[in-house]
Formats: C-alpha cells, sequence, structure tokens
C-alpha cells in the first residue's frame, strides 16, 4: 500500500520522519512517498485534502477536520518553543498595532497566536517563515519568527518584542501546540492506527541515533550549522512528539477555542483526534 506524507525540511521533521520514509524501520508493507514543503504549502494541501498524511499548523486544524484525524505522534508541542515577534528598532519605539507585521502564513499557529496578543493589529503580511527574518532587517515592518530564525535573529541585530509562547503559557498553563500530524479519514482505523505507531517507532529509532546527525537531516539543512540542527532538534521534539498524553490533546482542545472565539465558524462537535 502506498501513502502520501508531507513534511517541512526542517531538522525536527526530517529528525522524526527518516527512519520511516528511508526504511530503517519495518513499514508493515506500506509505503510512504514523501513531498518536503513549507508549513504553509502544507497548511493550504491540507484544505484542499491533498495528502493522505501531513503535517501542519494547529492554526489550521479546525478548518481541515472534514478530511482529517488528528495523530498521537509526530507532532511539536512544548514549553518555550513558540513564535516570536520581532523588529530592528528600539522597543520603546514600537506601537504593534501600527506596524506592518510579516506573518509566517495565515492558517498557523503563529498566526493565531499574534492574533490573541494583538487582537487591533490587522496590518499583516503573509510570506514564507523563512522569508520573515529578511522582511524586519530591511526596516519593512515587523515580523513573528518561528523555527531556527528563533537562534539566528538576535546574530542579525533584530530584538525581541513579545514572546507569543510565553504569553500562551501564561494565559493557560498548558503547552504550546505548533505542528500535529493528520491522517485521511477515508482510510481505514487499521491503517491509521498502524501509521500512528510507525511514526512512533520512527522517532524511538532517531533518538537511538541522536545526537548523531544523519544525511537526510544534514541534505535538507545545508544553511544550519550542526548546532542550530541539534537546537531545532532539542527544541522542537519531545515526549509531546512521542505521544500527545493529557496535557497535549487538552492544549490542543484549548486552541481550537480559541479559535472559535476568533472566527464565526465553529468546531466544536468535530472529532479531532484518531
Amino acid at each position: 500500500m502506498k501513502l502520501t506524507i508531507g513534511f517541512s525540511p526542517c531538522p525536527n521533521d526530517t529528525f522524526i520522519f527518516d527512519a520511516l520514509i528511508n526504511k530503517k524501520i519495518d513499514t508493515e508493507e506500506i509505503e510512504f512517498e514523501a513531498t518536503l514543503e513549507d508549513v504553509q504549502t502544507l497548511n493550504e494541501w491540507a484544505m484542499q485534502g491533498k495528502l493522505d498524511v501531513t503535517k501542519l499548523s494547529y492554526g489550521v486544524l479546525p478548518i481541515v477536520l472534514q478530511h482529517y484525524l488528528l495523530m498521537d505522534s509526530g507532532g511539536a508541542l512544548g514549553k518555550g518553543v513558540g513564535p516570536l515577534l520581532i523588529t530592528n528598532r528600539d522597543r520603546g519605539d514600537v506601537i504593534v498595532e501600527n506596524e506592518i507585521i510579516a506573518i509566517p502564513g495565515e492558517n498557523t499557529t503563529a498566526h493565531l497566536l499574534f492574533s490573541m496578543k494583538y487582537p487591533q493589529a490587522k496590518n499583516k503580511v503573509f510570506v514564507r517563515y523563512d522569508e520573515v527574518e529578511a522582511f524586519v532587517a530591511a526596516g519593512k515592518g515587523l515580523g513573528v519568527i518561528i523555527h531556527e530564525n528563533r537562534f539566528t535573529y538576535a546574530d542579525r541585530g533584530l530584538k525581541k518584542i513579545t514572546d507569543l509562547g510565553d504569553y500562551w503559557e501564561q494565559q493557560t498553563r498548558l503547552p504550546i501546540p505548533l505542528g500535529g500530524i493528520v491522517i485521511k479519514k477515508e482510510l481505514t482505523q487499521d491503517v491509521q492506527k498502524k501509521v500512528e505507531g510507525l511514526i512512533k517507532k520512527s522517532i524511538e529509532y532517531a533518538y537511538k541515533k541522536y545526537p548523531e546527525l544523519n544525511d537526510y537531516i544534514r541534505s535538507h539543512s545545508q544553511e544550519m550549522s550542526e548546532d542550530v540542527m541539534r537546537k531545532h532538534i532539542d527544541l522542537y521534539v519531545n515526549n509531546y512528539s512521542l505521544s500527545l498524553g493529557k496535557d497535549g490533546k487538552e492544549a490542543v482542545n484549548t486552541l481550537m477555542k480559541v479559535y472559535n472565539n476568533m472566527h464565526t465558524t465553529k468546531t466544536m462537535g468535530e472529532n479531532i483526534f484518531l
């Protein structure tokens, strides 16, 4: 059986899926056809129901539940891992509501968290996550950064205004749901559960080899130093990646409530979890 799967080229995702995609574990007669894309592209594809299995932002989960169920493993949740709002000016000179803000995708957790903190800030532009830092450095406005840019923005003289992850944690006392792995509802429950288990096995395999960085991780992160690759993995892959657990599921449900409070289209009553 062949299944299409999509995830990002970031070190946390290639770390998680390497053993699965490259058959370093027994995939039990399932062959995975992988596509690596930025998270906004994956979000757009999820809205179209394009892939059988895909990484997505939790910010888009409420509007793809007609196609997908959320799996227990493979996602990115945690504490101290949230998006940052940054500027190239002195923080005291910035009135966020008056600024142009670059957001890494419209249907992203980063956008949802930014909107929670700054509901009056409306002048937004949506760009690829890896273009935000340059946008801010060029003086075009503020930016919300995610992924490896958390480790690089200060080297470019940029300054943090708000840690949006800290804001979420202060409001909820829960881990931040950044990205999850979903699977098509139309697949049989046997296949869904098998894939869920294989992703967990893939992570367990990766941890046995860590901190070694394999060629799959390196080949998709050529512009990063090994130190940044490991920081990326250490930040975004954790126990919540192996299993959401009680706190993880509560965090996801809380984010769904936040979404419902901000949108007219409600998701209450939808089945979220596999």
